[in-house]
């Protein structure tokens, strides 16, 4: 596979929207080793299939040469969701 076809490849597969795509393609294409960032505050102890699409998304970026930075907040894990979607959501089940 080209680097060109793993930059299209990135940005397209498994990706509803990047709202600054061309941006990011412009930097990919120049070869510089771009930091990407992911920051994630799980509403609870544990990973589920929703962090998945991103986490991977992330370790591609890494596969490429990369580096990648995840940062868990703990602030929502420590206390619970303090927004009261987890009541209103027992209730939809």
């Amino acid at each position: 596979m080209t680097k060109q076809e793993k930059i299209n490849q990135l940005l397209t597969r498994g990706v509803a929207d990047v709202i600054i795509k061309e941006h990011v393609r412009k930097h990919l294409e120049s070869g510089k080793k771009l930091r990407v960032k992911l920051g994630i505050d799980p509403s609870g102890a544990d990973l589920h299939l929703g962090h998945m699409v991103v986490l991977r998304k992330l370790r591609e970026f890494q596969e490429l040469g990369h580096k990648a930075v995840l940062v868990v907040g703990t602030f929502t894990g420590q206390i619970g969701d303090p927004t009261g979607k987890i009541e209103t959501r027992s209730h939809d089940i």
